[in-house]
């Protein structure tokens, strides 16, 4: 018997203004409605298919500040407040150029063309605008009422479309929203928001998943532990003019901490495994997840054959290097089965995509029938590029396995306990992530670099401050709060002239924006480089750029 053994990793970054806690982006609203909805839909209706499921703290918290904003109808996000604004001609200036820059944004062959009243919508202001910049005053204000709404329609998930409430009525509508359809379409999205951890809990309390965690702010621990170790993979990596983050240790354990606390009070359990933000293990870092009570972590095939040689095997698990206490468990991802996933089978039909899955999984059988089989990869940013978010393909391949006789789906923590026997020592383990097996993503640029050295700066004001006795315990909390916001991988993930310039702009301003927050928090000027992009991107990278292939 063969085990299958996927992790959905669900993440989004912290996108909310340090000092007005305004959301700058509505990625976590939109992917909660869509994929987060989806991906439970889809264990609730195959409930033989076992899984792992990580989530991090980061992304829970906001889940819930959106909750409390639809309870309260104290508005944090733009979308939201334009798509309950009573009265539509009184939308101000800066909401209407949000909304028309905005509404635009998602993977127009599956999520906008489908749609004739959304494409009439995306006509109607491409007409507009090339006729007279001005001419936008002449869009009413029911265009701005339907578009708020299609925008939310498009990126609703294909399980909340298939039912009976607000979103299968209003896309049947198709428009001419008026205030009553606004308001039930909130009222549902309330329900939806504040089901979703309820539900993904009742999946682990049935035992049918496992619910595993990130450090807290999705921080990238091992560089924040020593710098130099992106040279292990990479000798050649330039590395920023600091000599290290500092205080990189405790700082990491801190987001440890947090992980646990925030699992323990949302899932009601501490939990067993660990996925490192973006796979990223180093010797140091393993150590500290070893120290902190994980039984298993998880990286990827490129970190294994950096550590234990070309042709390592994924299908096994393995045992941590000598030197780190306790007995954790490694695991390493099959690439070439998880980027089919991420990013080859939305070109497939649902059902050709599943089948070609299922010829991959029996040949790894035929050749180990004992095998365990690691499928690790992001549980939302690939469903937008899949016809109808993925459903087809994820009816056709959980129906596929849950009758396969010779293939299991287990949990992360059942791999490892099936498949002790078969576990081997790691000789070593070389640093790396699960892009190209190196940090490369988040070190080595000039970009990149200049940003690791801004956050050191502040880190070196922030200690020095906190020596002081008499700073009261809120403005610490403060602080260490929006320290480690400022700590997430995110910031680094997406400087470089690869990314797109858009998102580039939109998270190293807020990056700059985290940090100069900080200096006031601890009163002090903030440098003049705070004032200057740290890059400007203008690529046009696969999916976004919200995923890359492992190699």
């Amino acid at each position: 018997m063969a085990d299958l053994a996927f992790l959905w990793h669900m993440h989004q970054p912290d996108y909310r203004h340090p000092e007005t806690g305004h959301f700058t982006l509505p990625w976590t609203l939109l992917h909660a409605l869509k994929d987060y909805t989806d991906m439970a839909s889809h264990l609730e209706r195959h409930p033989t298919i076992r899984c792992t499921v990580n989530f991090v703290p980061v992304l829970l918290a906001q889940i819930e500040d959106y909750c409390d904003q639809l309870a309260t109808r104290q508005w944090r996000d733009p979308l939201l407040r334009i798509l309950t604004w009573p009265d539509t001609h009184q939308l101000d200036q800066a909401d209407r150029r949000w909304l028309l820059d905005m509404a635009f944004r998602c993977h127009a062959p599956t999520m906008l063309e489908p749609f004739a009243p959304y494409r009439r919508l995306r006509d109607l202001l491409a007409f507009v605008r090339d006729q007279d910049a001005d001419s936008l005053e002449y869009l009413s204000a029911q265009y701005y009422a339907d578009l708020a709404t299609w925008y939310v329609l498009a990126w609703s998930g294909e399980s909340l479309r298939r039912g009976t409430g607000p979103f299968a009525t209003l896309m049947a509508k198709g428009g001419s929203f008026d205030m009553r359809d606004r308001e039930a379409l909130a009222g549902e999205m309330r329900s939806v928001l504040e089901g979703l951890i309820p539900r993904y809990r009742a999946l682990a309390d049935r035992g049918q998943i496992e619910l595993s965690c990130t450090p807290a702010h999705h921080p990238l621990a091992p560089l924040m532990l020593d710098f130099g170790v992106a040279r292990e993979a990479q000798p050649d990596c330039p590395l920023p003019s600091a000599p290290g983050y500092p205080g990189g240790r405790s700082r990491v354990e801190a987001h440890l901490q947090l992980a646990q606390h925030s699992h323990r009070q949302r899932f009601g359990q501490a939990p067993r495994g660990l996925w490192p933000a973006e796979g990223a293990l180093s010797m140091a870092f393993l150590r500290q997840i070893a120290d902190a009570g994980f039984s298993w972590t998880a990286s990827s095939r490129g970190v294994l054959e950096h550590s234990a040689g070309p042709g390592a095997d994924t299908g096994v698990p393995w045992q941590a290097p000598e030197g780190i206490a306790g007995d954790i468990t490694l695991f390493f991802r099959n690439e070439h089965l998880s980027d089919l996933i991420g990013f080859e089978y939305a070109r497939w039909h649902g059902r050709d995509a599943a089948a070609h899955f299922m010829s991959e999984l029996n040949t790894l059988h035929a050749r180990t029938p004992e095998a365990l089989i690691p499928v690790f990869l992001d549980g939302e940013n690939a469903w937008e590029y899949y016809p109808y978010n993925g459903w087809y393909f994820f009816n056709d391949l959980y129906d596929s396995i849950a009758r396969h006789p010779a293939i299991t789906t287990v949990t992360l923590t059942e791999a490892a306990e099936r498949h002790r026997p078969r576990r081997r020592r790691l000789p070593g383990l070389t640093a790396g992530s699960w892009v190209f097996g190196t940090l490369s993503t988040w070190i080595g640029s000039p970009d990149k670099n200049h940003a690791w050295e801004l956050l050191c700066e502040v880190k070196h004001c922030a200690d020095r401050v906190l020596e002081n006795a008499a700073v009261e315990a809120s403005q610490r909390q403060q602080i260490m709060a929006l320290l480690a916001v400022c700590e997430s991988s995110d910031w680094f993930w997406w400087l470089g002239d690869y990314n797109a310039s858009e998102s580039v702009n939109a998270f190293e301003s807020l990056f700059r924006d985290n940090i100069r927050a900080l200096y006031r928090l601890l009163g002090l000027p903030a440098p003049s480089s705070l004032d200057h992009p740290l890059s400007r991107g203008g690529g046009a990278p696969e999916s976004g750029g919200t995923m890359r292939r492992a190699s």
